[in-house]
């Protein structure tokens, strides 16, 4: 991977809950409860995230890359490079 390159950054959502499934966007009450998949909540039922991003930065065996949509302290347990194919 190499500065520039469009990755994409795994990340384990280890503080999300699981059973919540409907949530109301920005916890606003005046809105109504929306499904987690529809809105930006950080809970989820499936604990992996996934957000692309542009890599900044390959120094010896680190890499920087960011913002992501995700806390600080988020586990990262994955970084992928994006590989455009034509094998369709």
């Amino acid at each position: 991977m190499r500065v520039g390159d469009e990755i994409i950054v795994i990340t384990w959502l280890h503080c999300a809950r699981r059973e919540v499934l409907n949530v109301r966007p920005r916890g606003d009450v005046s809105h109504p409860l929306t499904g987690v998949f529809s809105t930006r909540s950080p809970d989820r039922p499936n604990l992996v995230g996934a957000s692309s991003r542009e890599g900044s930065g390959n120094q010896s065996r680190s890499f920087a890359f960011g913002p992501i949509e995700a806390i600080d302290g988020t586990p990262v347990i994955d970084i992928e490079p994006v590989v455009e194919t034509k094998d369709y």
